[in-house]
């Protein structure tokens, strides 16, 4: 799934990497409407949330069957979106009068502007270790329970042993040369998708170039952008673009991978049609509960110098629509579900989560691309090496709401060669000034 981040601070990011595991974003998928097994009471809530071949309608179900008995007095009606685009989904439920009094992994942006969500206050947020993630105004509308890397890049260690790869890619240059031999082998390098509605599963190469090449020197460079103090066009911004458009122009992007909706993507992967798959750390529980037929290692999108570089994002949670029936209420419920120790320890064997709360400690005997994700995770956090994933970001400075959507149009331009690396600066431009009129 797609969240978003902004207004993090690393050393809550550091607390994390201490004291939690793996995050999820899990994608969305399928509609459904059904009520919990909790107990009735004297008000029902609308709930909506989405389901992955990772997070079910059984793990929904059960997680919601134990958070309303922790609450009596809720009844819970469950909505499932039926695309991976939450955000919109809510957009017309909203739009109809009928904005989901709680939901979960739906950026508050927009919504919280419009005056349509309840903030939470400090003392709401007391087990959180980064309380203050992503701002809107100076007021949080989402509970930051889970840090998620995006992307890490996933590869099948048979692919690079049979090229001749004797060690993931430090190194840009080292990148493009590994990209090299695998295409001289008969290799397809890098696996993308982008197909159907999920459009956003194509932003990944640009996500992590934006990350080494834009955000390693300029971390508020997006607020900024905001401010009017610097454009898309700019070298810093067009220089990341340039790399992906060279990468499908020396064909190590398969352009036929951009019908992909998201599933097939990570079928595509262990179908073994492609080496490398660019990828949120949730995929690292997939990789473990369904092992490839090939072992699978990950590495961090490459800088030019080599130094460590790891776009993520803490947020993810729940939020509460200020119309909501008893909103003290469903901000109980809402809470009672995120702190939740079994909902928390199925999250990270099921989806990967790297859980951003106090105190938390993981199940034991997590798998392999899991542990490597989350070694890698708290190395980027020990260097001092994370920064915001471009799109994913919310609250202040980050993209105007659709905008992200817009940017995964415009990769897909820039993947099949419709538009260079300056045309796909003048179009965000030009999407971000209408946008804000």
């Amino acid at each position: 799934m797609r969240t978003r981040a902004s207004g993090r601070t690393r050393g809550a990011l550091g607390a994390v990497a201490i004291t939690t595991v793996l995050a999820l974003a899990g994608c969305a998928a399928g509609a459904d409407s059904a009520e919990s097994d909790g107990p009735k009471g004297n008000v029902t809530l609308t709930f909506l949330t989405f389901e992955t071949p990772n997070l079910t309608a059984r793990y929904w179900d059960d997680a919601i069957a134990r958070a309303s008995a922790k609450v009596p007095g809720v009844t819970i009606k469950k909505l499932v979106a039926p695309s991976a685009d939450r955000v919109g989904y809510a957009k017309q439920l909203a739009a109809s009068g009928q904005l989901p009094d709680v939901m979960i992994a739906v950026s508050p942006n927009g919504f919280a502007q419009a005056g349509q969500l309840a903030p939470w206050t400090d003392a709401e947020l007391t087990e959180f270790i980064a309380p203050h993630s992503n701002p809107i105004d100076g007021k949080i509308y989402q509970l930051p329970y889970n840090t998620q890397p995006t992307p890490l890049v996933y590869y099948n260690k048979s692919d690079f042993a049979a090229a001749g790869i004797t060690a993931p890619p430090k190194t840009y240059a080292e990148l493009l040369d590994a990209s090299a031999k695998l295409k001289a082998k008969g290799i397809n390098p890098f696996v993308v998708g982008g197909g159907g509605k999920d459009t956003w599963a194509d932003m990944f190469p640009l996500i992590g170039a934006v990350a080494t090449d834009t955000y390693k020197q300029t971390p508020d460079w997006l607020s900024r952008k905001a401010a009017g103090q610097t454009k898309f066009t700019d070298p810093a911004f067009t220089k990341p673009v340039a790399k992906v458009a060279d990468l499908a122009k020396n064909g190590y992007i398969d352009t036929a991978g951009l019908s992909r909706p998201y599933t097939d993507v990570e079928q595509a992967f262990r179908d073994n049609k492609g080496a490398m798959y660019p990828m949120g750390s949730w995929f690292a529980a997939s990789a473990d509960a369904d092992k490839p037929g090939f072992d699978v290692g990950v590495f961090a999108w490459p800088s030019d110098d080599g130094s460590l570089v790891v776009p993520a994002y803490t947020g993810g949670g729940m939020t509460v629509s200020a119309k909501a029936p008893k909103v003290d209420l469903a901000k109980k419920w809402a809470l009672a579900f995120m702190l939740d120790k079994t909902s928390l320890d199925n999250s990270v064997k099921t989806d990967g989560s790297i859980i951003a709360l106090k105190n938390y400690t993981p199940p034991p005997g997590m798998g392999p691309v899991y542990t490597a994700t989350a070694n890698l995770y708290q190395q980027a956090v020990r260097e001092n090496a994370i920064v915001d994933a471009f799109s994913i970001e919310t609250g202040d400075g980050s993209m105007p709401p659709g905008l992200p959507d817009k940017a995964a149009a415009g990769v897909a331009d820039l993947i099949t060669g419709r538009k260079n690396a300056d045309q796909f600066g003048s179009f965000l431009d030009q999407e971000w000034a209408k946008a804000n009129r």
